[in-house]
């Protein structure tokens, strides 16, 4: 551990990151295993396939299924210099992410750079779009303006288990129970904005997103909902 680190946390926050994402990355490789996943989209949509390049988006709470599921595309994400961000970072570190660490509110700027040029080698990030802390369902600015600076579509998903625990975390966290299916509901892409776009522009944009986001999450429950009917 880094010495920048050790002064950025705690014994037991260090403690914590040496065990935790060791442990977290395990656990989700054994119930990831068992877990079957059901592809639906949107009219008009394509589901994203490795390898595969652009921006993803998705809310924070489906982030260890989408975890398991996205691991092959060998995506990178923005994630906050926080220490649950630093655990987070390890975990999918363990599964083959690659990290840029910033956040809306701090360091953002340059997280945005780091991932155009991510992008700019044809690899694929991805925005757990309402995080590190909310509030739920509300997408940050980020993925639009990173869509203006590289001209990339955003591609919207959501993960939704048939079975799991909700936590009770701002985000209302799913940790999916072992053999479960998994729905994987795709949105049609969002048009990145002009490079030049006022902030109004980028505002509607990010609303269109946040749309987006929305109709893959309410297919996935309704996919779900008509199943236990039948």
């Amino acid at each position: 551990m880094s010495e920048s680190e050790n002064g950025r946390f705690t014994v037991g926050q260090r403690v914590a990151l040496w065990v935790v994402p060791k442990l977290t990355a395990l656990l989700l490789a054994i119930v990831g295993a068992t877990l079957r996943f059901e592809v639906i989209a949107e009219e008009s949509s394509a589901p994203a396939t490795p390898p595969a390049r652009g921006i993803f988006c998705f809310w924070h709470r489906c982030t260890l299924p989408a975890g398991w599921y996205f691991r092959k595309f060998r995506c990178s994400i923005l994630i906050s210099q926080s220490f649950d961000g630093e655990l987070i970072a390890r975990t999918l570190g363990l599964l083959g992410y690659g990290s840029v660490r910033g956040s809306s509110s701090r360091g953002g700027a340059t997280g945005l750079m780091a991932l155009r040029e991510v992008l700019g080698r044809g690899e694929p990030v991805v925005f757990t779009a309402d995080g590190p802390r909310g509030p739920i369902y509300q997408t940050k600015i980020g993925p639009v303006k990173l869509a203006a600076m590289t001209g990339e579509k955003i591609g919207s998903f959501y993960l939704l288990p048939e079975r799991a625990w909700t936590m009770r975390s701002w985000d209302r966290f799913l940790v999916p129970l072992p053999f479960a299916r998994v729905v994987v509901s795709w949105a049609r892409a969002v048009s990145a904005p002009e490079p030049d776009a006022d902030a109004e522009t980028l505002e509607a944009k990010r609303v269109e997103l946040n749309e987006a986001l929305e109709r893959a999450r309410m297919r996935a429950e309704e996919h779900i909902a008509t199943r236990r009917r039948k």
